[in-house]
């Protein structure tokens, strides 16, 4: 059974910084996409970020300049450093690993940014 685990969400004020991490396998870190996506209330899912199993990273608009994505072989674990928060950053965001047409997503981590 493949596990995301997630954690590092929580409240921040606008303007501040949280960490996310997502911990999975090695068989799945080494060879996945691994990327993370958000759902805010009445919104569709979308795409904040991903990194492949070679470091290539991508970024949502939205969050390009504040947000970075980077990866840490040793310990098979995702991570997403968000800064200059803001409150439209709220949402639950999901940690993701993609290969092909298989996917896999973690519970879900709640960040709400105040104004």
């Amino acid at each position: 059974q493949v596990q995301l685990v997630e954690s590092g969400g929580g409240l921040v004020q606008a303007g501040g910084s949280l960490r996310l991490s997502c911990a999975t396998s090695r068989s799945i870190f080494s060879i996945y996409v691994m990327g993370w996506y958000r759902q805010a209330p009445g919104k569709q899912r979308e795409l904040v970020a991903t990194i492949s199993s070679g470091g290539s990273t991508n970024y949502a608009d939205s969050v390009k300049g504040r947000f970075t994505i980077s990866r840490d072989s040793a310990k098979n674990t995702v991570y997403l450093q968000m800064n200059s928060l803001k409150p439209e950053d709220t949402a639950v965001y999901y940690c993701s690993a993609r290969r092909f047409t298989t996917s896999y997503e973690g519970q879900g981590t709640q960040v709400t940014v105040s104004s």
